[in-house]
């Protein structure tokens, strides 16, 4: 199987197009990198800065250097003897440049004549709506030019034999129809990207239409140009499974490769969920490990405190259960209101319409995971049902006939639709939601977190990283991706506050009283994002904060905006990055909570580097970074400094935390740097030693903050061990790591350091001299 010892993932745009991936490559080789994880290459709108609303599935992208680019780029990796893994998009394709999407232009033309009628989820048995236009009456602004419909920048076809007349009138005659954006929510004839009406979904459980869709990935891999594919969002599929298998076929087919591709999913599990069985895939793209990792570093003793203070801050005590509720139902009776409908035409029975909307609404909005996949994950669908019949009793029978119904037909169409848009309601009611709104902790506010679940405990912790050794070797894991909703290492700085909690009390009643916002919730999430992402400025906080009170929907909104609200938030970040007094206050928090925060940093990305599963480094985090949800994660990374770096480390040099927050910001940057070089080395030259999982403890006063584990050989013969510091603040506290010592497999003393270089003393180390340096050791030991 093409499976990499570790891969970095790169965000491509026009501005980092395939020339710039290439000139990086001997830097990635030099970094230890075992694959390029490419963001999506095949044709996208014009001007994508992502890649995700692809446009012609064809061709490789020529905004970022075309085919040639692609195959130089592949070239380049080959000869450093890296691999390729790429980021797919089967569920939808970009739809908001017509003329740039020609499946889409023919079905607009052409309707159900066109040779892609069968290429869209869409009903054609009446106009395709398209929410464009500003208000109801702006058909009149309509044009023919050049024997189309322009509706000022918007080109759209016009069918053959219907271009006579006025604008307006060749406009009734189309398989199509613009209308005011607002209708785009409740009527909607084709189905979407969650509520993204520029993303038309793709049928690709036709196996002609994935045959098309996917004849140019399935050239790539078949030349031996592709290791690997990423699949987005495979909860938007009607059948993830059945696709997964077909995926799986073609890729592996004879002529393609002499090895398995490796194949992740996209896949946000819950706490206790697994993939299903029946999928061939390798792994997830590690959003569960990076719960257990990160959850590792908040100290669970915190968490009756930081209720105190949120409950002080907002005047309530709401449990994350009826928030997320809320929000859910928000989603299904305000974003996404054709999809309800369309189910409830589904549901056998003359009850009220009304009445079955809401019950299908309320079930929707009952999943303790995104969705279920019968037959498989019948319990969660079971769970959902019993608790929207016990929540509303008025409506549990209707919401039992659609259980019935889906357990009679597991393929059909009710099913179908319930499994989709339950995704999508969990995706846009939670992650989009609520974790904007349930600010008590953000550091635990993140995709496939569980921000009710406050910090992971070392047996947990074990107990996974172990299972995952066992069950799914190949998945992949990581820390941070262009969908976090804040870095790793904002995350890593924020948990300390779990230790910290007084402090942060404290710190929070001053700051709002001297500059509140128009929420209480905000203000949580506001001044959390400050201390963590510090320093930062004016502009990106106030996108951020924009995006983020938009998304939460309590007192402003996407779609409705109230100008003075946003005009409160645009200024607030100017007013608090101009008072000096607040200045110094941020400053002087940072500065105590700083250390720690990168303790917290480098002992995640090591457990994550060295433990099971593949780990991926999203662009930049090989470096301390500090970013905030996209666009904010996505900006240009200096891989100058990186390199610079990166060759004065491989020269000797060995750079120190000691000098805290003052110290030159080179030498804290490379310390990480100095971690990441390390691990991914080892894992690419010495695969061998990443294998098996034993956790194993400490001894002595201060053991619980070390958390470690044992890789490479038997039982009591493995020969790597990886260590980290565990909350930090607790352990100065209480006098630092005094006696606690780390006994080593085997109780062998030939133990080496590999981040430092230096040699272990004997076969039980203090962890005080151990630690000295870094608060992290990755330890080898010749066979």
């Amino acid at each position: 199987m093409s499976i990499p010892a570790s891969t970095y993932r790169l965000q491509l745009s026009p501005a980092q197009d395939f020339a710039a991936a290439r000139g990086l490559v001997d830097y990635l080789e030099s970094l230890g990198v075992g694959a390029l994880y490419c963001s999506p290459i095949l044709q996208s709108a014009p001007g994508s800065m992502h890649g995700y609303d692809v446009v012609d599935p064809t061709r490789a992208n020529d905004q970022l250097g075309g085919e040639s680019g692609r195959r130089d780029l592949v070239a380049t990796l080959r000869a450093a003897g890296l691999g390729v893994l790429v980021d797919l998009v089967p569920n939808h394709m970009g739809v908001a440049v017509p003329e740039a999407n020609p499946s889409w232009w023919s079905l607009l033309r052409d309707g159900p004549d066109s040779e892609y009628a069968s290429w869209y989820d869409a009903d054609l048995s009446q106009p395709l709506l398209i929410p464009v236009l500003g208000s109801p009456e702006d058909v009149s602004a309509l044009e023919l030019v050049d024997g189309e419909l322009r509706y000022y920048e918007h080109r759209y076809p016009v069918a053959p034999g219907t271009g006579d007349g006025t604008p307006q009138e060749v406009h009734e005659r189309q398989h199509y129809r613009l209308v005011h954006w607002r209708r785009g929510n409740a009527e909607l004839t084709y189905r979407r990207f969650f509520d993204v009406s520029d993303l038309a979904a793709v049928r690709v459980d036709d196996p002609a239409v994935f045959d098309a869709t996917h004849a140019e990935v399935l050239r790539w891999r078949a030349a031996g140009q592709l290791d690997g594919l990423r699949i987005d969002h495979p909860d938007g599929l009607s059948a993830p499974g059945a696709y997964l298998r077909r995926l799986r076929a073609a890729l592996d087919s004879r002529g393609h490769a002499e090895r398995e591709a490796w194949l992740l999913v996209e896949k946000i599990l819950g706490p206790d969920e697994t993939l299903p069985l029946s999928w061939p895939a390798d792994g997830t793209t590690g959003y569960e490990a990076l719960r257990e990792i990160g959850g590792l570093f908040v100290d669970p003793r915190g968490e009756a405190l930081v209720d105190a203070v949120t409950a002080e801050h907002t005047g309530v005590r709401e449990g994350l259960s009826p928030t997320e509720h809320a929000a859910r139902r928000l989603v299904t009776d305000e974003i996404l209101v054709a999809e309800v409908r369309r189910i409830a035409a589904l549901v056998p029975g003359d009850d009220d319409p009304e009445k079955v909307r809401d019950a299908v609404a309320e079930l929707l909005c009952s999943f303790p995971v995104y969705r279920s996949y019968l037959p498989e994950g019948r319990a969660s669908l079971d769970r959902a049902v019993d608790t929207a019949a016990t929540a509303r009793p008025e409506l549990a029978g209707i919401v039992r006939t659609i259980h019935a119904g889906m357990l009679a037909e597991p393929d059909g169409a009710l099913t179908r639709r319930i499994e989709q848009t339950s995704g999508m309601v969990t995706a846009k009611g939670v992650e989009d939601t609520t974790f904007y709104r349930w600010n008590r902790f953000v550091a635990l506010n993140e995709v496939g977190g569980a921000p009710d679940r406050f910090g992971v405990a070392a047996t947990e912790f074990h107990a996974r990283a172990a299972a995952r050794d066992a069950a799914t070797p190949a998945t992949m894991t990581t820390l941070s991706t262009h969908d976090t909703k804040r870095s790793e290492d904002v995350r890593a700085r924020l948990a300390v506050l779990s230790e910290l909690t007084a402090e942060w009390g404290a710190f929070l009643r001053t700051a709002s009283a001297r500059h509140p916002l128009p929420s209480p919730s905000l203000e949580l999430l506001a001044w959390q994002s400050v201390l963590g992402a510090w320093p930062i400025t004016e502009e990106r906080l106030a996108g951020y904060l924009t995006k983020a009170s938009k998304e939460a929907k309590l007192v402003t909104a996407h779609v409705d905006a109230v100008p003075e609200v946003d005009e409160a938030i645009a200024a607030w970040p100017g007013q608090v990055l101009g008072d000096p007094e607040a200045v110094a206050e941020i400053e002087a928090f940072v500065a105590a909570i700083g250390a720690h925060g990168r303790s917290n940093a480098l002992g995640q990305k090591l457990l994550q580097l060295a433990g099971p599963g593949v780990p991926d480094v999203y662009q930049g985090t090989e470096l301390f970074e500090y970013s905030l949800v996209d666009p904010d994660n996505r900006r240009p990374v200096d891989f100058d400094l990186r390199r610079r770096l990166l060759e004065r480390l491989d020269g000797g040099w060995m750079p120190s935390l000691d000098g805290g927050d003052e110290a030159d910001p080179d030498e804290l940057a490379a310390v990480k740097l100095a971690v990441t070089s390390a691990a991914l080395r080892l894992r690419r030259f010495r695969p061998e030693l990443f294998t098996g999982y034993a956790p194993l403890p400490a001894s002595g006063p201060a053991a619980s903050h070390a958390v470690a584990f044992a890789r490479g050989g038997p039982a009591g013969r493995e020969r790597l061990v990886a260590v980290a510091t565990r909350l930090p603040a607790g352990l100065g506290a209480s006098g630092g790591w005094r006696d606690t010592v780390l006994p080593l497999p085997a109780a062998a003393d030939d133990w080496t350091d590999v981040v430092t270089g230096r040699p272990v003393d004997g076969s039980a180390p203090a962890l005080g001299a151990l630690l000295d340096r870094f608060p992290v050791a990755l330890l080898v030991r010749p066979a």
